[in-house]
């Protein structure tokens, strides 16, 4: 079996918007020459590019899939959303929710983001690849049921877990966050499920700022099925692995699921505009390699990736080739040409001490009755 990847070139066709970064134009906010959106087409393009560049692409089962469905979609947002949804894009476009614009056919672009999910997470449960990444654009994470928002119109992920518990293809699931930023949307649909254990790594009050915080654990039967895992800025390349290791890791061999998603976000990236947690390619291809031994020792080796956030259009690709590298088990490689410098700048021994302080708080605060 063949590492999956899931994309499609109208997904890089979402746009919209009158935005200068995370600003509305307006006031004294001037346009951007480049215009809009941190969240733009490029870097994830460029990843793909990287990709067949360097040859990884042939050893990859690339391939697009249908938009989800209606029904598909509805399991998780309102249908009285999902029709303002495609009014407004059948009408030109426009904006809903918070900072989660489209334009003419946003609609379309965005079922057929879910519908990567869907397919992806449905290939590696039913067998068809030993494990997938869906390219998914726009992202999801952050989409509630009823509310769009940060970047995200439909939560890829949760349709496509609704889907599959629906088909009866896994019972149980562990969702792993890495994005710098809060998982809100997805923690919000599974808050109260049992089958579905959520865990967020992220920079603490970044964004969402009134979300994230580790006392949050869930609610009603889905009470101690969801983990927030809040750490410093500049928490780093060994603080991440540490809170993988002490933190994420025992948890999910707890839940025992059928298989491991990973919102694979990459804005914790030393560079990246909207983080600052100064992790690097070598960090995504440890943490990856790090689920891939959990995935083996509880589920079969069952893992599925879903393309969350992001923004630095010439390092997310070399992230992004790292992560798929070690997901395929490929010794193609693109190398890191940022990584000497992003090693040189990693936290010193006075703040990786901090750093294990904080997590070790983590931990007491999660083991404590």
């Amino acid at each position: 079996m063949t590492t999956g990847f899931y994309w499609d070139e109208k997904c890089f066709w979402h746009g919209g918007g009158n935005y200068a970064g995370t600003l509305p134009l307006g006031g004294y906010v001037q346009p951007l020459a480049a215009g809009g959106l941190p969240e733009d087409p490029e870097a994830k393009r460029r990843m793909v590019n990287l990709m067949r560049a360097t040859g990884l692409w042939e050893e990859l089962d690339p391939q697009s899939a249908p938009p989800a469905t209606w029904e598909e979609m509805a399991r998780v947002h309102p249908e009285s959303y999902l029709r303002e949804f495609r009014e407004a894009s059948n009408q030109g476009g426009g904006e809903l929710g918070l900072r989660a614009p489209f334009a003419a056919g946003g609609f379309e672009i965005a079922a057929l983001s879910a519908g990567l999910s869907v397919a992806a997470l449905e290939g590696v449960l039913t067998g068809r690849h030993r494990n997938a990444y869906a390219l998914s654009r726009p992202p999801g994470h952050h989409c509630l049921p009823e509310f769009p928002n940060g970047f995200c119109l439909l939560s890829n992920l949760g349709i496509a877990i609704e889907s599959a518990l629906a088909k009866g293809l896994a019972a149980r699931v562990a969702v792993i966050d890495w994005d710098v930023h809060h998982g809100n949307g997805t923690e919000a649909i599974f808050y109260d499920r049992p089958e579905v254990l959520t865990i967020s790594l992220h920079q603490e009050r970044n964004y969402p700022l009134d979300t994230g915080g580790a006392e949050d654990r869930g609610s009603e039967e889905g009470l101690g099925a969801n983990m927030n895992i809040p750490l410093p800025p500049g928490t780093g390349h060994k603080g991440y692995l540490e809170a993988m290791e002490r933190l994420v890791l025992p948890a999910v061999e707890a839940f025992a699921p059928d298989i491991i998603v990973i919102a694979c976000g990459y804005d914790a990236g030393a560079n990246d505009p909207l983080g600052r947690m100064l992790a690097t390619a070598e960090t995504f291809s440890a943490m990856t390699r790090q689920v891939m031994a959990a995935a083996e020792a509880l589920c079969g080796g069952r893992l599925m990736m879903a393309h969350e956030g992001g923004y630095s259009e010439v390092y997310v690709p070399f992230c992004g080739h790292a992560v798929l590298q070690e997901m395929a088990g490929s010794e193609t490689s693109a190398g890191d040409p940022l990584g000497a410098t992003f090693a040189a700048r990693q936290p010193g021994a006075v703040f990786d001490g901090f750093v294990s302080d904080w997590i070790a708080g983590l931990k007491a605060g999660f083991d404590a009755p």
